[in-house]
């Protein structure tokens, strides 16, 4: 047990009582709301396997510290229960590991080594365990991100250098309202992208679908859900680190939402919340997740549409009206590093756009292709404009429809 080892700084919530299904039980730094005993003695195991892993690794003089992020560092981690079985986790567990020095040396250095002990503490751990590779003075220098906030804001910290200052100079990541406009719009790319290779699983055979794929494919739906919400929270500066909290406050500015999908925004953001805090695994029907998938797409899409219409002072009535759109959507930014992220993304091959487009952060590209995947598919299959513009943005000389996605998906690993 290692808990004298933690001193995490998750804030206490002052807000009225929660509803009786997220229930929380009475007890300090906790991993979860209400997981048992046996699952929070689980979670403190491998913590303490992680640590003595990490501190074989890392030289003692480099190591700052080792902090726990995500659900169960902020307390809200995923219990997965059922009827007559030890409640097990269910959530990844993501790791970060303060490192003295420069972070790009130090991934150089130590990141395969921490993959090496994610793939052996995985099967113990009964989730995936990620690693991440920071350090304190990156932190406290970075610009704030919706990762920075929810990391400086809520987490659990395993262990700590006594002569470090840790995150003592990081009181701009504490501010929600320091979130960048287009941070919102960054996780409905990513959750969208979910949704994209969830469609994938669910269409590649007609057969009964694995267990695997249909969990994969509840997820993603789930996250989508969560985001779609969360998104709009940034949009007006009202996110916080707390799914729990973030509902109330996405509850409280209803009014001020779209009335065309403002009971359907509220509403999936709850079973996105309920998802998060006690997800749900098992078989289930294809035509049941395809309709949930749908209803997710579109959901997603109004989203989009809204946040960016805020974000760049534009009124987007329609996918394809975003895609005319001539503006900049990740302005900012110096020229010459968005030409080198475009050469690196491109994995150094000669670009089909022109100069003006190269100079152009390339997670543009990503929100054209994905627009255009997501939801203009069925155009896209009859119209070779439209084919043509997917191919501009992913890179590629005419490709046949299989290979959209392959392309797609690099492209989204390297930018994201």
């Amino acid at each position: 047990m290692i808990t004298a080892a933690y001193s995490g700084t998750i804030p206490p919530t002052p807000v009225a009582a929660p509803p009786a299904t997220w229930a929380v039980r009475s007890r300090a730094q906790a991993f979860t709301l209400d997981g048992d005993n046996a699952l929070e003695s689980h979670l403190e195991r491998t913590c303490a396997r992680v640590l003595s892993g990490v501190r074989g690794l890392i030289p003692a003089p480099l190591f700052e510290a080792l902090f726990l992020g995500g659900g169960y560092g902020r307390g809200e981690g995923g219990v997965l229960r059922r009827e007559g079985v030890e409640d097990r986790p269910y959530n990844d567990l993501e790791f970060y590991v303060a490192i003295a020095g420069n972070r790009h040396l130090n991934e150089l250095r130590y990141r395969r080594r921490l993959e090496v002990l994610g793939e052996i503490l995985t099967p113990l751990a009964g989730i995936e365990v990620e690693f991440k590779v920071t350090s304190l003075a990156e932190l406290a220098a970075r610009p704030v991100s919706m990762f920075s906030y929810d990391l400086v804001e809520g987490h659990r910290l395993i262990w700590g250098r006594p002569d470090a200052h840790l995150l003592a100079n990081c009181g701009h990541h504490h501010c929600a309202e320091n979130i960048p406009a287009d941070e919102a719009t960054r996780l409905l790319m990513n959750r969208g992208s979910g949704l994209l290779f969830a469609r994938e699983r669910l269409e590649r055979d007609p057969g009964p679908l694995a267990l695997d794929d249909a969990d994969f494919i509840r997820r993603n739906i789930a996250k989508a859900e969560l985001a779609c919400g969360d998104a709009a929270l940034a949009t007006v500066g009202r996110y916080t680190w707390s799914c729990r909290e973030r509902h109330r406050r996405l509850e409280d500015m209803r009014d001020q939402l779209p009335t065309v999908w403002r009971d359907t925004l509220v509403d999936r953001h709850a079973d996105g919340v309920t998802f998060k805090l006690h997800p749900v695994s098992g078989e289930i029907a294809r035509e049941e997740l395809r309709t949930r998938l749908n209803e997710a797409t579109t959901l997603l899409r109004e989203c989009w549409l809204w946040v960016e219409s805020r974000r760049l002072g534009k009124n987007f009535l329609s996918v394809r009206a975003y895609l005319e759109e001539p503006t900049d959507k990740c302005f900012g930014g110096p020229s010459l590093r968005h030409v080198l992220l475009n050469l690196r993304a491109d994995g150094w091959r000669a670009r089909r756009w022109t100069w003006q487009g190269l100079k152009r952060h390339p997670r543009q590209r990503i929100f054209h292709a994905l627009a255009i995947l997501l939801w203009e598919r069925d155009t896209l299959a009859v119209s070779p404009e439209l084919q043509s513009r997917l191919h501009a943005e992913l890179n590629r000389d005419a490709a046949a429809p299989s290979a959209w996605l392959p392309a797609y998906r690099a492209l989204w690993a390297r930018v994201r």
